[in-house]
Formats: C-alpha cells, sequence, structure tokens
C-alpha cells in the first residue's frame, strides 16, 4: 500500500514527508512527552541527531512508516521496525492531540498496513496511556524488562506486548 492514505474519523495517515520533520521534533523534544516514553534519544533537543535518525529512517525500505494527521494538521508518526528481532511498532502523538483517541484511532488504522503478526510493542510499565491505546488494539502483556530509560536518567520496568 505505498503512498496509500489510510482514513479512520479525523485521524489520517500518509506517507512521511521531510517537511513534517519540524513538528515531528517538536513533539520529541515536549517534557512530558518524554518523560512518558521514557526509552528515547540520548538527547532529545539534538535536532542534528534527530535529522540523521529520519533520514535513516526515511532511506529503510523495511521500515513502514506513516505521518498521523488530524484535523488536517501534524499529530504525530507511527512506524512499524524490527526490534530486538522481532516485527514491531511505535508512535508518537503530540501532547496537543493526547487524550481524544488520535492515537487509537492511527495505530488501529496502521496496524491495517502491516501484515506482521506476532507484531510486539514496548512500553514504560507506568505510561497508562500508551499502554491503554496498545491494549484498545488488541495488544496483550507478554513480559515485563528492565532497562535503562535514558530520559528518565534510571532503570525503570518496561512492558513487552503482543498482537497475534
Amino acid at each position: 500500500m505505498t503512498g496509500a492514505t489510510v482514513r479512520a474519523g479525523a485521524v489520517r495517515l500518509r506517507e512521511v514527508t521531510r517537511e513534517d520533520l519540524p513538528v515531528l521534533f517538536d513533539y520529541h523534544r515536549d517534557p512530558e512527552a518524554i518523560r512518558m516514553a521514557a526509552f528515547t534519544a540520548e538527547d532529545p533537543g539534538d535536532r542534528e541527531a534527530f535529522d540523521a535518525r529520519w533520514e535513516r529512517i526515511l532511506d529503510d525500505d523495511a521500515v513502514l512508516k506513516r505521518t498521523v494527521l488530524y484535523g488536517g494538521r501534524v499529530a504525530g508518526n507511527v512506524m512499524s521496525f524490527e526490534q530486538f528481532g522481532d516485527p514491531s511498532v511505535g508512535y508518537w502523538i503530540g501532547r496537543e492531540h493526547w487524550g481524544r483517541g488520535v492515537a487509537t484511532r492511527a495505530l488501529a488504522a496502521f496496524l491495517e498496513l502491516v501484515p506482521d503478526r506476532p507484531l510486539y510493542a514496548r512500553a514504560a510499565k507506568d505510561n497508562t496511556g500508551s499502554l491503554r491505546v496498545l491494549e484498545k488494539c488488541g495488544f496483550t502483556v507478554s513480559g515485563e524488562e528492565r532497562g535503562y530509560a535514558s530520559a528518565r536518567g534510571t532503570e525503570i520496568d518496561e512492558l513487552v506486548l503482543v498482537l497475534r
């Protein structure tokens, strides 16, 4: 479905463009979002590192990536990739869009594009919002790990979820 636009209510997915990156960068350096996500870039304010990472993502055909639009505006991104040898998904939604069902509708629409099952996701154990989104989309907890969360400067518990 390359190039396809997927709609879900007021939420739409489309190909990521370089023009989206300034908005995504702003979302990725929001202090509250960083704390919630926990497992982030070592320096979320490093624009050069952010751009370099996104250049690799944009050039990698193995990574399915979409920009999330809400009300016609960039609201975040969602992608599938390999992590620890498993097909995985992740997303980041700007805080101004939290609590409106944007993440749930975006992930549900994105999952229609990803045929891989089982499909994995990870979230900080205390990130109740993200865990709720994943569970609404059919993911169930399959394990728990402990890892270093650069956003918090310490090891924390992380849940591993699976969609079968």
